[in-house]
């Protein structure tokens, strides 16, 4: 469910932030919704997920102890050697 929602701010705010939202080909409202969620502990929900990452949500099958913080920088300093 979505809602409707008032913000106010200077005008030199809306501008630049209206720009970089054009160039990022995204909404201001997305802009802010994300970032707002970024800051709080907002959960992410089966709802909350694209129809495409939802079917994609456990197709691999990973063991408990599975670092993947780890398995990035090795794979980066793969990559970067």
């Amino acid at each position: 469910m979505t809602t409707k929602l008032t913000l106010t701010m200077e005008n030199i705010v809306i501008d630049s932030a209206k720009k970089y939202a054009r160039q990022k080909g995204k909404s201001l409202s997305d802009i802010v919704e994300n970032y707002l969620k970024s800051i709080s502990n907002y959960e992410v929900t089966m709802e909350d997920l694209s129809p495409k990452v939802a079917k994609l949500k456990g197709v691999i099958k990973l063991p408990e102890d599975f670092d993947y913080k780890k398995e990035i920088g090795h794979a980066l300093a793969k990559k970067y050697r």
